[in-house]
């Protein structure tokens, strides 16, 4: 049994947004601080996202405007940070905890959705001041519990378009080395005394088809002004309540089912979280229930388990086809959260024709 955990590309890229700052440091560092961006996300061919509370345009794409601010200091463990707070759709998602000095920004923890900091260990280097072309380094630890490993480039200077105008930048490139699949690659465009004006995050299957792309655009800032203010969210349905959400597919970004054929190789199972905790055990549990003779009733094929990093973390649980092939019948998955059962998917494996 094979398991990875997506992390949205989101989470790697605003803790190098940037600050107000003087002419010998690389960032901003006055409280009060934002900027504003327009995003724009694109999906690749089978993929849906999870809100169904966001409005797409003809081509399929999102946009919405994120706001980055620069809520004050706080000290994690022995350091003394900056606090930058994301805002999208009028909630905090991702909190960055930077230092920022003449030498460059280091990322010192990260919070998702107002979340306990996770430390970087060891502290990751974002950015080395000044920016110097074809300057390379690498970064290998951990946010939490998830082992990274990534490598930065500066390409080169460039100018870039972007809302708030036309820019001289640095173009600085980040890879993801691990963990992998998916594939993520994202492109910065830093401008001193401003910070980044532009950033793509382009992820890719192993195929090289396009997951998901996210493109930012500064259009305003960097400035002294208001706190965003928060949005209210609706009040859910008892019936809506739920910890997570899963769905079954013949592939990573497939349409989802519930019938399969036996000679498939692996059967994915994608989950959502709407209301975790972090730290929450998400335990997989892959049933046979009904395939004759082969096993008894309610077998117990596989199971495994992952370590959820905030209240909407998503995952995909993959089981692999055993070596005579699928018994037909019937199946079910159960995912929990905790010891608590969070959702049940039936599925049934069609004899073959």
């Amino acid at each position: 049994m094979k398991h990875f955990a997506f992390s949205f590309c989101l989470a790697c890229t605003f803790g190098f947004a940037p600050n107000a700052f003087g002419a010998e440091t690389p960032l901003p560092s006055t409280p009060g601080t934002i900027w504003h961006y327009q995003m724009t996300q694109e999906f690749g061919e089978g993929v849906h996202p999870s809100d169904k509370s966001v409005k797409f345009d003809a081509q399929g794409k999102l946009h919405l405007p994120i706001d980055i601010y620069l809520a004050g200091k706080q000290r994690v463990g022995d350091v003394d940070t900056l606090k930058y707070d994301m805002y999208r759709q009028g909630a905090v998602s991702l909190t960055e905890f930077l230092t920022v000095d003449e030498k460059g920004v280091t990322a010192i923890a990260r919070s998702m959705e107002n979340g306990e900091p996770s430390l970087c260990v060891p502290p990751q280097k974002i950015l080395n001041f000044p920016p110097r072309a074809g300057e390379k380094w690498n970064y290998k630890g951990s946010v939490g519990d998830m082992e990274t490993e990534q490598a930065f480039e500066i390409v080169g200077q460039e100018s870039v378009q972007a809302p708030a105008g036309k820019f001289d930048a640095f173009h600085l490139r980040l890879t993801q080395v691990a963990p992998t699949p998916p594939k993520v690659v994202e492109d910065r465009w830093f401008v001193p005394n401003i910070g980044y004006v532009k950033i793509v995050t382009t992820m890719t299957l192993p195929n090289g088809n396009l997951l998901q792309r996210i493109t930012l655009e500064l259009s305003d800032g960097p400035k002294i002004g208001e706190k965003p203010a928060a949005a209210s969210a609706p009040s859910a349905s008892p019936a809506e309540k739920k910890l997570l959400h899963a769905a079954l597919a013949k592939e990573l970004t497939a349409e989802p089912t519930t019938s399969f054929t036996p000679d498939l190789k692996k059967i994915f199972c994608r989950w959502q979280g709407d209301a975790l905790n972090k730290g929450d055990k998400i335990h997989c549990v892959w049933i046979a229930e009904d395939v004759g003779e082969v096993a008894p009733p309610n077998y117990k094929v596989d199971e495994t388990s992952m370590t959820a990093d905030g209240p909407t973390a998503a995952g995909t649980f993959i089981l692999s086809r055993p070596n005579k092939g699928w018994p037909p019948g019937k199946y079910r998955v159960e995912l929990y959260a905790g010891d608590q059962l969070a959702d049940t998917l039936k599925f049934t494996i069609a004899a073959a024709k």
